[in-house]
């Protein structure tokens, strides 16, 4: 059985907290004749409309106008302005695959983790587009509204919903207007030697009285900030030059020695602002109304990116001795990734009078690929989990030149139907919702490691015969005809069916109470091929390994209370849960694991959240606090086999979550609103993490979970004055903190590390004319580094030895976007 042991003390002061905001509302009531209003926002999480306010649990909204008007256009920046919400900012090279939200503090992956593999799990927090659960991360244009609903949301959202659910509404096309609008922006960023431009177009056209059309498109094409100065110059193949006898630098294919490709080593330069990202998106909707009662909704969604590499820095020194720079990484390799995703769905609504039924039908695929650097690691000192502490020395000796990169490849496509029937009668003693899910997804995970050059060297070490370092190696005599070491290829089949609703009763007009289910079945079949060393990946034989099979009702019970017409207690239980798998452990074979049969598959995880909290709307004043806790029951964590190090996910025991969230909207005076946010979280295993395959303790309980940092704030000012009779001058500052995080949760691991805590603030100005707008912007106003996430020199390291002539330095922290001064201008029509 379950015990609940809330921190006393954290309890009495989020009980101070929301007594503090008690007091508030009279004296906002006292002031409501002198100032403005706050807007009132109507959201659709429950799958009806309805105030933000009036729904008896902790949701945050945004709508489009703000968004546009801070001159948002990525999640990651969004999402900092909304209260109680931990990022791990990899930027746009992995935001697009990895989700980086952490929600509740239900996070138990290292801040690395998933950055450029396909993971087999899911995140924990569930993201929507419209009605179709996908993690896509679109650019935030054209958008109507976000919704962040904190807390497991299993009913209605299912698989992945355990800490939280990110909703992204999109605007419809509209039959009753004509309208549009232009945007152009310019921006530098600080470090880079170039521009940010980005254009963005909307147009909507009635087709008649009953239909209409609606497209947006637009480009953004950012310059880097980081320069990678230990480079090596690369032929058309990918293979580092050689530092001929005479000093010049040749091709390994050119008429160079078999001495001098044997011992010579590499050439290296240094390309500046390398991070470029070029972003194209197309959004295009047509609705139509076939009938008062009947709706149709075609949309599609399109969004292709490419990346010049990683927005990440190395500390420390070169192999010199030199420092390096503010915005400089070691990296010899440069890793460029690129991506397209589609989405299209058609959504059809009628009107049978008693309730409304929805039919939510979507295709998507989203594709992508990237170069990863593995040299550092191949050529470091230090031992893994094979017994030997340098792959190139083991494995490949003596290569002067080494340069080890993997291109890492993914597709993921689903089919999605829902059905859903939602009662319209919203002054019943009973309303609710019914509805009934299908998906079937398809995912391809790749990863092939190339060792540019082994080959020429293989071939000029055996005419050079014993002097060659390489002489007696396992492959001397028989070398490859290719450079691909190690091939790796996942296909996965994921289904899901689902049946779920939930019930409000009410029982007065100011007592009510909801009660949900969701039952699934889900299927998930694997199969994998992993192979070393040199064949072609049509040649890798696949593996067919266990199947999962799951099935299990997630429940809710939320019970209301209306203080009086503008104050809300509420008290919920809510479940969540996250599919399990099957691992790709090799059980024969020159790569079979240790114990395979113990890690071959890995079960869902699941969530129970306890919460208690107020909320409230005064006009001038609006707030909502709570305290929760979350009990996480098999937690699951992306990790590594135990012998060989092949991609695995695993079982915890439990982990527990416990903190505060509170938020509030004030209108300090008729032209200034501020609105805060405050979360305080408190996450830790609760039971030793075991590695399944040897039975060692990987974590102890206790240990606190990544990512999560304690203490998570953010501030919001708006000023709004009249310049003149018809110019209109919005000003706007914004901040974010976050304090200490953790890399992972293993302790011991080489890529343990931990983070100071930062703040970001960004402020612009806004002169609005008629239809034009005219904005002033910088973000990280104080040009603050933010480091969530980092690969630390003791996991790639610079202790190579001399031997290999080799000075690149894969250590790498993620930063968050530099210090960036931009003017943003646009004209509706």
């Amino acid at each position: 059985m379950t015990q609940l042991n809330f921190n006393k003390s954290k309890i009495a002061l989020a009980l101070s907290a929301i007594a503090s905001l008690s007091v508030g509302y009279a004296q906002a009531q006292d002031a409501e004749q002198e100032k403005g209003v706050i807007e009132r926002i109507a959201v659709t999480a429950t799958q009806r409309q309805m105030m933000q306010e009036e729904l008896p649990f902790n949701i945050s909204a945004v709508q489009g106008a703000e968004i546009e008007g801070q001159n948002i256009v990525e999640s990651t920046e969004l999402l900092r302005t909304v209260a109680g919400i931990s990022l791990i900012d990899r930027g746009h090279r992995n935001s697009g695959t990895a989700n980086s939200m952490v929600i509740r503090g239900v996070n138990v992956e290292g801040s690395v983790s998933g950055a450029d593999v396909g993971q087999s799990t899911v995140p924990t927090v569930s993201t929507y587009v419209d009605s179709t659960p996908i993690y896509a991360n679109f650019l935030l244009k054209d958008i109507q509204r976000v919704e962040v609903l904190r807390g497991p949301q299993g009913t209605l959202y299912g698989s992945g919903a355990l800490g939280g659910t990110v909703r992204y509404i999109m605007n419809k096309p509209d039959a009753a207007i004509q309208e549009g609008s232009v945007a152009v922006d310019w921006s530098k960023t600080d470090g880079s030697e170039g521009d940010n431009l980005s254009f963005d177009a909307v147009f909507n056209q009635p087709l008649g009285d009953d239909a209409a059309f609606r497209i947006s498109l637009g480009q953004m094409d950012n310059d880097g900030v980081i320069d990678q100065v230990n480079l090596y110059q690369l032929d058309d193949k990918g293979i580092p030059l050689v530092k001929a006898d005479d000093g010049s630098c040749q091709s390994v294919g050119s008429n160079l020695s078999a001495s001098e490709l044997a011992f010579n080593g590499a050439c290296y330069e240094s390309k500046e602002d390398v991070d470029t990202v070029e972003i194209f998106y197309l959004r295009a909707g047509l609705i139509w109304h076939l009938s008062d009662d009947i709706e149709l909704l075609l949309t599609h969604n399109y969004q292709d990116d490419e990346v010049g590499g990683r927005r990440a820095v190395t500390i420390g020194a070169d192999y010199l001795g030199n420092a390096y720079d503010d915005y400089e990484n070691g990296s010899t390799l440069l890793e460029p990734a690129e991506r397209d995703v589609s989405l299209t769905s058609l959504e059809v609504s009628a009107d049978l009078g008693f309730a409304t039924l929805t039919s939510s039908t979507s295709h998507y695929r989203h594709k992508g690929s990237g170069w990863r650097d593995n040299t550092s690691m191949w050529v470091t000192d230090r031992s893994n989990g094979v017994g030997f502490t340098n792959w190139f020395n083991a494995l490949y000796t003596g290569n002067p030149r080494p340069a080890a990169h993997v291109e890492a490849g993914f597709e993921d496509k689903a089919l999605i139907q829902e059905l859903r029937l939602v009662s319209n009668d919203n002054d019943a003693v009973v309303d609710w919702v019914i509805g009934a899910f299908y998906m079937d997804q398809e995912r391809t995970t790749t990863n092939f490691s190339h060792l540019r050059g082994l080959t020429e060297y293989g071939f000029a070490c055996n005419e050079v015969g014993d002097s060659c370092p390489s002489n007696g190696a396992w492959w001397t005599g028989v070398t490859p005809v290719n450079d691909m070491d190690f091939s790796y290829i996942r296909n996965e089949q994921f289904k899901d069916k689902a049946l779920y609703g939930e019930l409000t009763y009410h029982f007065s007009d100011d007592l009510r109470i909801t009660g949900g289910l969701r039952w699934f079945k889900n299927t998930l079949s694997n199969e994998t091929a992993t192979y070393f060393a040199y064949l072609q990946p049509e040649d890798i034989p696949f593996e067919a390994f266990p199947s999962q099979d799951e099935d299990d009702i997630q429940t809710k019970l939320n019970l209301s209370y209306d203080l009086r017409d503008d104050t809300m207690l509420y008290a919920t239980y809510s479940e969540g849960f996250r599919r399990g798998g099957s691992n790709a452990i090799p059980t024969s074979g020159p790569f079979q694991e240790l114990n395979p049969e113990s890690a071959a598959l890995y079960g869902k995880d699941t969530v129970k959240n306890y919460e208690l909290g107020i909320k409230g709307y005064h006009k001038t004043f609006s707030y909502s606090a709570d305290i929760y806790k979350v009990v996480w029951d098999d937690p699951q964590l992306n990790t590594a086999t135990a012998w060989w190090g092949f991609f695995m996910a695993q079982n915890g025991d439990r982990a527990e979550t416990q903190g505060i969230e509170l938020e509030a909207n004030f209108v300090l005076t008729d032209a200034l609103n501020m609105r805060f946010g405050y979360s305080y979280t408190d996450a830790e295993l609760s039971e030793d993490l075991i590695q399944p395959q040897t039975g060692g303790v990987s974590a102890l309980a206790g240990t606190r979970l990544p990512g999560v940092s304690e203490h998570v704030a953010s501030i919001n000012f708006v000023h709004r004055m009249a310049v003149s009779a018809d110019v209109e001058m919005v000003s706007r500052l914004s901040g974010y903190y976050q304090s200490d995080s953790l890399n992972t949760v293993l302790a011991n691991s080489p890529v343990q590390d931990e983070f100071d805590g930062f703040s970001l603030w960004n402020a612009s100005v806004q002169f609005l004319k008629g239809d034009w707008s005219a904005m002033l912007y910088i973000k990280n106003l104080t040009n603050e580094e933010g480091v969530t996430g980092s690969y630390p020199a003791s996991y790639w390291g610079t202790d190579t030895g001399v031997f290999e002539n080799y000075y690149g330095n894969n250590q790498k922290n993620y930063i968050s976007r530099p210090r960036t001064v931009g003017v943003n201008v646009s004209y509706r029509f």
